[in-house]
């Protein structure tokens, strides 16, 4: 489930890759690659302990990692 401090990497209509936090206007960082777009957001998710997605072209989410209070493996 996101929260407001996860990480998302989406492709912009110009063509660059954006990483956001939750909830912000404007992107933390703006690269030419998808791949470089992903390592810097899951750089940040890592740091402050939450969770990084990765949106392809089309907006579905592709990807997703977790760094922090992982539910897996479950409770029980």
């Amino acid at each position: 489930m996101a929260t407001k401090n996860d990480y998302w990497t989406s492709k912009r209509s110009d063509g660059k890759w954006s990483v956001k936090h939750s909830g912000a206007q404007r992107a933390s960082s703006l690269f030419d690659t998808q791949e470089q777009a992903w390592k810097e957001a899951r750089r940040l998710a890592r740091t402050s302990g939450t969770e990084a997605y990765l949106k392809d072209k089309d907006g579905k989410i592709r990807a997703r990692n977790s760094y922090g209070n992982d539910p897996f493996p479950p409770k029980g």
